[in-house]
């Protein structure tokens, strides 16, 4: 049995989020959903002093701990408790919270077209942090509209800063964007400063930089009769991307690489795998399984149940001695910090 001092996997309460575009989906990964709410996100793993009035509510968003002896305390107070044998060689992000943030998101609608804070954008702006993210698509419905699904990223062929502007003005910005069909299965990398929404009927899972920072552009105000947002049309110009994104990805192996996170997916057929690289604090998202547990070798900790929606934290000191013991179809993302 662990004890305060000595690291182990960690589990978290998720933290829901209602949204006007969110749907009753997670229940399914097992999120227990407030009745009579829209949940649009459920942060999985978090350690965010501040976010988003408009986005997460402006408050601080931390990650509370649901096993082992530090139970009912937050994600940051593991990192100070712990420190390198939690991160290993990655580095706390720069408000000295954990580097990573991990959700699944339903979007019943589809979310804001929106944009996150370009590389050079967020080096002129501090208080505006970089949002790389990736997005893998676990369900792909037609929407309660008749939408397909897709994810909405980056640019037509051919179109320019001024087809942009214009498009903002006249509010028909969607037209300009290339929809890809949502495949179960693969994995969408979006760099901060790529143009993209998720569309309505998809069900992800979503990796990126600890960052609230969203730049909207267009709502789908008539559409679904949405309130009105602000948007934030002079920060989205500065930041957009006109590279293509990169295509998606899909199939075992590594999935996303940067200079951030990298991600796997593990396919464990009933047979037992190891998670990580020695050394390498990663975060574990259960997607498909019948049986499958994160065990350790050296029978440190106890084995943890892996149902599809169970998302645990190994810290670096404990990942080599962490195996993913697998039931039939069993899939996984294993989310590595690099930076």
């Amino acid at each position: 049995m662990p004890s305060a001092t000595e690291p182990y996997p960690l589990e978290f309460e998720p933290i829901l989020l209602p949204k006007v575009w969110g749907g009753r989906r997670l229940s399914a990964l097992g999120k227990a959903l407030p009745e009579g709410e829209n949940i649009g996100e459920s942060w999985e793993i978090a350690d965010l002093a501040s976010t988003d009035p408009t986005g997460a509510g402006g408050q601080a968003k931390r990650s509370v701990i649901a096993n082992g002896p530090l139970s009912g305390k937050t994600l940051h107070a593991a990192m100070n408790a712990w420190g390198p044998a939690l991160l290993g060689p990655a580095k706390a992000a720069t408000d000295g919270g954990f580097p990573l943030l991990v959700k699944f998101l339903d979007a019943r609608e589809h979310l804001s077209v929106q944009v996150h804070p370009s590389p050079v954008y967020a080096k002129d702006h501090p208080q505006a942090n970089l949002k790389s993210e990736c997005w893998y698509v676990l369900s792909a419905e037609t929407g309660e509209r008749g939408e397909q699904p897709v994810v909405f990223k980056g640019f037509k062929p051919g179109v320019t800063e001024q087809d942009y502007r214009e498009a903002i003005g006249q509010g028909r910005v969607p037209e300009l964007l290339n929809a890809v069909p949502a495949v179960v299965g693969e994995m969408h990398d979006l760099p901060s400063g790529t143009i993209h929404a998720l569309g309505a009927g998809v069900l992800v899972a979503e990796v990126q930089t600890p960052s609230d920072t969203t730049f909207r552009v267009f709502d789908w105000i008539a559409k679904y009769n949405r309130p009105v947002r602000g948007l934030h049309i002079e920060q989205a110009l500065e930041s957009t991307l006109f590279e293509d994104p990169p295509p998606a990805t899909s199939g075992e192996g590594v999935l996303v690489q940067n200079e951030y996170f990298s991600v796997r997916q593990i396919l464990a057929h009933c047979e037992e795998k190891p998670i990580a690289e020695p050394g390498r604090c990663t975060a574990m998202m259960m997607l498909e399984t019948m049986g499958a547990t994160l065990a350790s070798r050296s029978e440190k900790f106890g084995e943890i149940t892996m149902e599809p929606g169970k998302t645990v934290l190994v810290p670096a000191a404990c990942v080599e001695d962490v195996v993913l013991r697998g039931g039939p179809g069993t899939k996984a993302l294993a989310v590595e910090i690099t930076s």
